[in-house]
């Protein structure tokens, strides 16, 4: 019978692995790019620190909203995984599992908001640069141009309905880059795709600089995309399969 941190450290890495597969894309970011590494040794989820200070942004976001960002939103989401596996774990222990899916849809929702923000503060630095070498020849060919994929996923962040995101995915089943919207963290998603860009389109992310503004935000966010990081990531996202 499983214990309960055998417990804890497996539910924490499968829900990591879902989206993050330890081999490839998640084992080899974690040499050089330590916010990948979501739970620690016992499977708890934890918040790594930002790659860069809180500063580092400025003028395209500013210092405060990437503190309340980082460490309330971000942080919240979690703490509250924690709290899902652990309810989760109580129910198995008392065999009333009444609610566990709930807690399950909670697991999903905070562990999936932890995932897309750890990627996302990677995802972003304090200079213009453009996608290069394999990933540019990638996007031409699923996409055209690296022009029509930037207006497709821009478009696509800024009209998610309600909260969510504006990811850029690769999918090692049909060796292809997808754009996805996905609502909230984890909704409108595609089995099996890797998230190697993410455009968070949360109001928390934009609203004390941008106010209302989403689309402004999503077309600054461009102007400081680490397609180095995400090259990386479409590295190794291609060695899955």
């Amino acid at each position: 019978m499983m214990d309960r941190n055998e417990f804890l450290k497996t539910s924490g890495m499968l829900s990591v692995a879902s989206i993050l597969p330890l081999e490839g894309l998640f084992a080899t970011n974690l040499t050089n790019n330590r916010i990948d590494k979501l739970v620690d040794e016992n499977g708890h989820f934890v918040l790594q620190p930002l790659p860069y200070s809180e500063s580092f942004l400025e003028p395209y976001m500013d210092a405060e909203t990437v503190h309340l960002h980082y460490t309330f939103h971000h942080g919240g989401a979690t703490k509250a995984a924690n709290v899902d596996v652990k309810k989760i774990q109580e129910a198995m222990d008392s065999n009333n599992f009444e609610t566990v899916d709930y807690w399950t849809k909670k697991l999903a929702f905070h562990s999936s908001s932890h995932i897309l923000h750890s990627i996302f503060w990677t995802n972003l630095t304090n200079k213009q640069l453009s996608p290069t070498g394999n990933l540019l020849k990638q996007i031409e060919k699923d996409f055209g141009s690296y022009e029509k994929l930037k207006l497709y996923l821009a478009q696509t962040s800024k009209n998610v309905d309600g909260n969510g995101w504006g990811i850029l995915a690769y999918q090692p089943m049909t060796k292809k880059l997808v754009v996805l919207q996905c609502e909230n963290h984890e909704k409108l998603t595609q089995w099996g795709c890797v998230p190697i860009l993410v455009i968070d389109v949360w109001e928390h992310s934009y609203y004390l600089k941008y106010k209302n503004k989403r689309a402004d935000f999503v077309d600054t966010l461009f102007k400081i995309i680490n397609w180095e990081n995400v090259a990386d990531r479409f590295n190794n996202a291609t060695k899955l399969i």
